[in-house]
């Protein structure tokens, strides 16, 4: 029975994949996009069972189908694991990646390869699934590997525009340097406990008599990397904003719930690694927290709406760094899921806009839109809310948790990510007030156009609307349903240390002020003063910096870009050219020689016993010689 939900389980997006890939053209679009969201759909009826066995029985389900390498005392399975976390982690996966087949068949509708368009989709959530799924590392890196395929695929979807193919190389190169780092991570645990089985792992490690903590140091560090490169972190952050390339639900797929927070749940599941590597911990941190400010700072000043949001998604990552560096794993995990739902509603929100505007992104090219598209409106205002930490929307005891976990851990760190906090209500709102209020500053024609979308993407923005809202309700102070789920999987809950007291209602409060501060200066700044950001080429100063990134892509390819292509032109002009002179050189020889060898062949059966004798009489006297 629980081989066969498991099968069902990550199978039935591979099955869409396939039925898409091969007839979706003749099938219809309608028909295909129906294909690809009920194969989703199923996936996640599928793990609403699973995860009311495993809440009832309180047991992880483990399956194996089968022995799959063995070398020396090296022995991987190819297996699953359904636990709390990833069963929790597949809810927010197949349920919101549901939300958004739907949205895509309305939204992809006029595409020509709207049925490529969902198979992507399918293959996406199939490789997902299987990096939640996978009971150790190696199947992990199959699904890791799978997502970064296909985010490549979808980011570069529409390929007839170069720059589109551009950011989807970028994204695809860049995750590939973060994947060195985790394969360098599996290598060392492989070597150091003959296992890459999360379950094997843990009990090895914890009957360890004499573990080497700073080649274990070495492996978490390693891993992390492979975590900066999956979850935007910094230095491997830009691909994530330059994904915007791709369609809008894509955006909204891998920024909100599925390949972004892949490095959240690989450092999860691996939190008996580093637990021990203290180091590594105080590292991801200061990251997480570094990460979150840059991007916020960022987010400022950016007029693409889905820059906005993919800005604001490096930054909300890297809260969730900042609480896995404390060991507040479940602080993360809980931050995961509500950024999934107002993420996504945000993303999905914006791209209701840019349907309703026919392409449309820029935002001093919008306005007034609230009365045009009053559904959008409000879903969007709520899940800006939600992100901005407004009582008692759901990001509001999420993002609490993080920064009273920060403040019991470091004030600096606190300070960063309060400050991080603010900034994100400033650019949330600025996004509000210029999308949404006053006058519409877009063309006669687009004015003219202006309408609500359809229900197949009104009423997924309606659910996550509403997930946004409630979501918080799975832990609230002093009575946390999801820390008491996670608890089995955790040596120590580090939620369970935060007590309501003096300090505790303090620091909410100062949260609280700082998001209503910033929502107050956006206010003020673009509806009372009507303020509109000016052109690209009048933006100066500071500005200019955070609008054009502090240059960091400039930066990159000036460093390491230039250089690569320089050396390749050197090895193909000078080298390339060099050796192939040697090898055509050679071939030259040999011709030459066999060319005056085939003067040797007359044809002359007299010539040739001639030549007989003369080498008979030549063997035979340096016998005769030798002896």
């Amino acid at each position: 029975m629980d081989i066969n939900l498991a099968l069902l389980l990550v199978l039935t997006p591979f099955l869409g994949f396939l039925i898409n890939v091969f007839f979706g053209k003749s099938l219809g679009k309608t028909v295909a996009g129906a294909i690809g969201t009920v194969a989703v759909a199923i996936s996640f009826v599928v793990t609403l069972v699973l995860f009311n066995q495993i809440t009832s029985t309180g047991k992880a389900i483990e399956v194996t189908l089968f022995d799959w390498i063995q070398i020396s005392n090296l022995k991987i399975n190819l297996g699953f694991l359904l636990d709390q976390l990833s069963v929790l982690w597949l809810l927010f996966v197949t349920g919101i990646g549901s939300l958004i087949h739907l949205y895509s068949i309305s939204y992809m509708h006029d595409d020509e390869n709207m049925h490529k368009f969902f198979a992507y989709l399918n293959l996406f959530v199939f490789f997902m699934i299987t990096l939640v799924i996978g009971s150790n590392l190696l199947v992990l890196f199959i699904g890791w590997e799978g997502v970064g395929l296909c985010s490549y695929l979808l980011i570069g979807f529409w390929h007839k525009n170069q720059d589109y193919n551009d950011a989807a190389k970028k994204a695809f190169i860049m995750n590939r340097i973060g994947d060195l780092g985790l394969l360098i991570g599996m290598f060392i645990i492989g070597s150091m406990f003959s296992t890459l089985d999360y379950a094997t792992l843990k009990t090895a490690i914890a009957g360890a008599a004499n573990l080497d903590l700073s080649l274990l140091s070495l492996a978490a560090l390693c891993l992390f990397i492979g975590a900066c490169g999956k979850s935007a972190q910094i230095p491997l952050y830009t691909w994530l904003p330059d994904a915007m390339a791709g369609p809008t639900p894509v955006s909204a797929l891998i920024h909100a719930a599925t390949m972004v927070t892949a490095g959240i749940f690989m450092v999860t599941r691996l939190n008996f690694v580093f637990d021990l590597a203290v180091d590594v911990q105080t590292v991801i941190a200061v990251i997480g927290a570094i990460t979150s400010l840059v991007a916020a700072t960022i987010g400022l000043v950016q007029n693409d709406i889905k820059k906005v949001l993919a800005y604001s998604t490096v930054s909300q990552l890297g809260l969730m760094f900042l609480a896995l560096g404390f060991g507040a794993y479940e602080v993360a995990v809980f931050h995961v899921i509500t950024h999934a739902f107002f993420k996504a509603c945000l993303f999905l929100g914006s791209g209701s806009v840019i349907h309703g505007l026919h392409g449309e992104q820029d935002m001093r090219n919008m306005g007034g839109l609230r009365k045009a598209m009053p559904i959008t409106f409000w879903t969007m205002l709520i899940s800006s809310l939600a992100i901005s930490g407004v009582p008692f929307f759901s990001g509001f005891f999420s993002k609490d948790e993080i920064l009273l976990t920060a403040f019991h851990h470091s004030i600096p760190l606190y300070v960063v990510g309060s400050v991080a906090s603010i900034m994100t209500a400033f650019y949330m709102f600025r996004l509000m007030f210029l999308t949404f209020f006053k006058e519409f500053r877009g063309t006669e024609e687009q004015k003219h156009h202006l309408h609500e979308s359809g229900a197949l993407i009104t009423i997924p923005l309606i659910i996550l609307a509403i997930l946004a809202t409630f979501g918080g309700l799975i832990s609230l102070p002093g009575n946390s349903w999801l820390n008491e789920y996670l608890a089995p999987l955790f040596t120590k809950v580090a939620g369970e240390e935060h007590h309501l007291g003096t300090t505790e209602y303090t620091l909410m409060g100062v949260a609280v002020l700082g998001g209503l501060l910033g929502i107050l200066i956006a206010y003020i700044k673009y509806f009372k003063q009507d303020n509109v950001p000016e052109s690209d080429e009048n933006i100066t100063g500071v500005a200019k910096v955070l609008y054009n990134k502090y240059y960091v892509d400039e930066l990159y390819d000036a460093v390491f870009v230039r250089p690569v292509n320089g050396l390749s032109k050197i090895f193909r002009d000078y080298v390339e050219t060099g050796l192939s002179a040697l090898v055509f050189g050679l071939g030259k020889v040999v011709n030459e020689l066999s060319f005056q060898g085939k003067k040797l062949q007359t044809g002359s059966i007299g010539l040739y016993l001639f030549a007989f004798v003369l080498g008979l009489c030549a063997i035979v006297s340096y016998i005769f010689l030798a002896q």
